[in-house]
């Protein structure tokens, strides 16, 4: 296998969130009968169940009746949607973002955390990723040739933040980390740094001269009254940082595919030439959708939360009256739970829910090689119908427990 098949090779999707994966559970015996009810996809939200803010249909439809001035705007996006973007995220966070120099509009967020990534990472840089976080950050490490430096979470051992040892991360730091990404809240356990963690983080990528890039995406959804901070109010240097959010899951507005990454000029401009050979630029028609975001109905965003935090209780409750081991989530719409011992691997395991219980989770795996153990739902869903599937879950680890 050559160089460029060994890359590839490391960009598996079978198990990746989204996939659906339609993979046949071949040499295994399938205990009991085939458990019935609504199919549920844990692997990603339900925006049939909680649909997008009012109005956004009308905003594209309007986007598309402006024509040729609305299908090709600059790469960066129309300049008036930026400017309106700016002044929102400048309130959200509380640093100022200019919006010709700093940011730029993309085909969704995970676009943005590639380009953000691309105008970092050189072949051979070594960039700090956190285990577990999101999916995709080790991937893209793969892809462009860079040197992966893990540095551990004690999620489940502390009651503040998400359990970052500062120490460890100085430590990789000074081994000669030039960038690290990191989701906060964090993708999958749904933990948010603490106070202290964020100014830390903050400190030493000054100290260090480390490129930080943030995953900001669900910092709107934030349960039980818990403080966010923004890493980008907390001093670190303009030009070491770019912060990733978007109009996504909390909003239900994924099929847009609009995201928005903040902060260095350097990098931003980097990310707009990447742009430009790779998309040209976000949904030309799409981008007036943005003047929804942060514009929502009175009240709208409080009852989008409570909704979801109700059934994050629900859930919660019954995994661990069976004996699963899930941290709360603090904002977000993950769920990481921790299964007991099985007779049958966590990947057999997750096609055998799938086939035998109509109920798709994202392994562990995912986000790092050590969680065989681990699997992570997303509960925007329907309520109900969530709360039915973990059951038919749970009668499967019993079928299965060791």
């Amino acid at each position: 296998m050559d160089l460029l098949e060994q890359k590839f090779a490391r960009l598996g999707v079978e198990n990746a969130p989204g996939q659906e994966v339609r993979q046949q559970v071949n040499g295994l015996e399938l205990r009991g009968e085939k458990l019935t009810g609504v199919p549920v996809d844990f692997s990603h939200g339900d925006v049939d169940a909680f649909e997008p803010i009012p109005g956004t249909l009308d905003l594209f439809v309007e986007g598309v009746h402006s024509g040729g001035r609305q299908a090709y705007t600059e790469y960066r996006g129309r300049g008036d949607i930026r400017e309106d973007v700016a002044q929102k995220l400048s309130r959200f966070t509380g640093q100022a973002i200019d919006a010709d120099e700093q940011l730029i509009i993309t085909p969704g967020t995970q676009a943005a955390l590639f380009l953000a990534m691309a105008a970092a990472v050189g072949r051979g840089d070594k960039v700090a990723i956190l285990e577990p976080d999101y999916f995709a950050n080790r991937k893209m490490v793969y892809f462009l040739d860079g040197e992966l430096v893990p540095v551990s979470l004690d999620y489940l051992g502390t009651t503040v933040g998400v359990g970052l040892d500062l120490k460890e991360l100085e430590e990789s730091f000074k081994a000669g980390v030039k960038v690290f990404l990191f989701s906060n809240p964090n993708n999958p356990t749904g933990a948010i740094y603490s106070a202290d963690e964020i100014r830390g983080i903050a400190e030493l990528a000054n100290k260090y001269g480390v490129t930080v890039i943030a995953d900001e995406l669900y910092s709107r959804q934030v349960f039980d009254g818990r403080e966010y901070i923004h890493l980008c109010s907390q001093g670190m240097d303009p030009d070491k940082l770019v912060t990733v959010i978007g109009p996504s899951k909390t909003e239900s507005l994924s099929g847009y595919r609009l995201g928005v990454a903040f902060g260095s000029a350097r990098l931003i401009d980097r990310m707009e030439k990447l742009q430009a050979i790779v998309s040209l630029r976000a949904p030309g028609y799409s981008q007036a959708v943005l003047k929804a975001w942060f514009n929502e109905p009175e009240g709208w965003l409080k009852e989008r939360i409570a909704a979801h935090q109700q059934i994050r209780d629900d859930l919660l409750n019954k995994l661990r009256a069976a004996g699963l081991t899930a941290r709360t989530t603090e904002a977000g719409s993950y769920l990481f739970v921790k299964l007991p011992k099985l007779t049958v691997s966590l990947l057999d395991f997750v096609k055998i829910l799938r086939i035998h219980a109509d109920v798709v989770v994202t392994p562990g795996t995912e986000f790092g090689p050590q969680f065989t153990d681990c699997f992570r739902i997303n509960f925007s869903q329907d309520h109900k119908a969530a709360v039915a599937a973990i059951e038919r879950l749970i009668t499967l680890v019993e079928r299965y427990r060791i």
